[in-house]
């Protein structure tokens, strides 16, 4: 069931494999091992996509890829996770990420993050902003990535332990009604 439902959801091998900027790492991504749907490749995924969800860093997708494929994850979920943030939920993930940092630095976060693409904004503003972001994402990400690895493990568990008290339940049934 977990493994149906994943599959239903993540982009095909093949899809993946298409993308121009996974392109340069070739045969890596021939090996089967980045593919497999198991609770522990499963698990080490969404640890690396939720993790590098949260980091912003340009091409956060190919680093996931190089993440999963170096601890055998799989791929695909993992880069499906990073699409968590998106243009649209951007902004909001980082402003989190940010107030999570400041507090963890005892500072006051600022009132106005006004955006302005300008050299002055680049050197002053982003100057103060980047320790309070780049901590807040660091925990924020450790957080999620460690929060769904565990949660993974555990509603994987439990589903094949209701599978086999399913079987136990059947083979027993069968047994009774056989005398």
């Amino acid at each position: 069931m977990p493994k149906k439902l994943i599959k239903r959801y993540i982009p095909s091998p093949e899809k993946v494999k298409k993308l121009k900027g996974l392109g340069w790492l070739g045969t890596w991504l021939h090996n089967p091992n980045i593919w497999h749907l198991h609770r522990h490749s499963v698990a080490k995924a969404f640890f690396i996509g939720l993790f590098w969800m949260a980091i912003p860093v340009p091409s956060q997708m190919i680093i996931a890829a190089l993440f999963a494929i170096t601890f055998r994850a799989n791929l695909a979920l993992s880069i499906a996770l990073v699409w968590i943030s998106n243009p649209l939920t951007m902004g909001p993930i980082f402003y989190f990420n940010y107030e999570i940092g400041s507090l963890l630095l005892g500072q006051e976060a600022t009132a106005k993050l006004h955006f302005e693409l300008s050299w002055h904004w680049l050197t002053e503003v982003l100057g103060e902003l980047w320790q309070p972001l780049y901590l807040g994402s660091t925990v924020v990400g450790l957080v999620l990535g460690v929060t769904g690895y565990f949660s993974i493990h555990f509603l994987w568990r439990r589903h094949v332990l209701k599978l086999w008290q399913s079987r136990c339940r059947k083979a027993l049934q069968k047994r009774n009604t056989d005398k």
